[in-house]
């Protein structure tokens, strides 16, 4: 197996998203007992065909064996390393609302190499308590603690009113990357990446699924 790295500006967001698709699956056949998978069965897997399972992978170098398939350890961690979770990621969470509770007690981020090491709150009631193992920070102290501490990636789940000073806030401290739960369009400097998970739109989307009978591509 051999790789080298892509021209970033060829890879296109939905190979992305394939990718970390191949690396859960793999991720599963592993467990499942498999020491090897073709391109047909990782394909029938994601309902993809296999020439877009090995487009995809062309993008990152040569994998597996003609008429023996792909070793599934081996693939799996190649993907975890372009993917950047072969490694550990320095995580904040701003807000420790429900939102921020729940992605606080997700344990597979930290299987995935994302470790939230640092929390944040405004309310005085939380300010100080040990959630999950992890004190909880005055959000007074923001932009100090995660320039001190290194983090490198910031989850903001506080109201859109005050979403974008809390961004400000990290960017001055040196985060560039930010996952942002506020129903609110952020503004970042060109360096900083910025992922927006608005759930209202995703279930109004599958509201719309429903009542136009709408049948997604994935799903055809």
């Amino acid at each position: 197996m051999s790789s080298e790295l892509p021209d970033k500006k060829r890879i296109s967001e939905s190979t992305i998203h394939r990718l970390s698709m191949y690396f859960r699956t793999l991720s599963l056949l592993q467990k499942e007992g498999y020491e090897t998978v073709s391109s047909k069965e990782l394909a029938k897997r994601e309902k993809l065909t296999p020439a877009q399972v090995r487009k995809d992978l062309s993008f990152f170098g040569s994998f597996g064996t003609r008429g023996l398939g792909y070793d599934v350890v081996e693939l799996k961690a190649k993907i975890g390393e372009i993917l950047g979770i072969d490694r550990h990621w320095k995580v904040a969470v701003i807000g420790i609302g429900n939102i921020g509770s729940a992605l606080v007690s997700y344990k597979e981020f930290s299987r995935q190499g994302f470790h939230i090491e640092k929390l944040f709150d405004n309310d005085q009631r939380k300010i100080g308590s040990n959630h999950k193992g992890i004190v909880v920070s005055d959000i007074k102290n923001l932009e100090k603690e995660i320039a001190e501490d290194g983090i490198e990636m910031v989850i903001i789940t506080v109201p859109a009113t005050v979403a974008q000073y809390m961004v400000d806030d990290v960017v001055r401290a040196g985060v560039k990357a930010i996952l942002n739960f506020a129903p609110i369009n952020l503004k970042v400097p060109s360096h900083v990446y910025l992922r927006n998970e608005n759930m209202s739109m995703e279930l109004e989307y599958l509201s719309f699924a429903i009542v136009n009978n709408h049948t997604p591509k994935n799903m055809k």
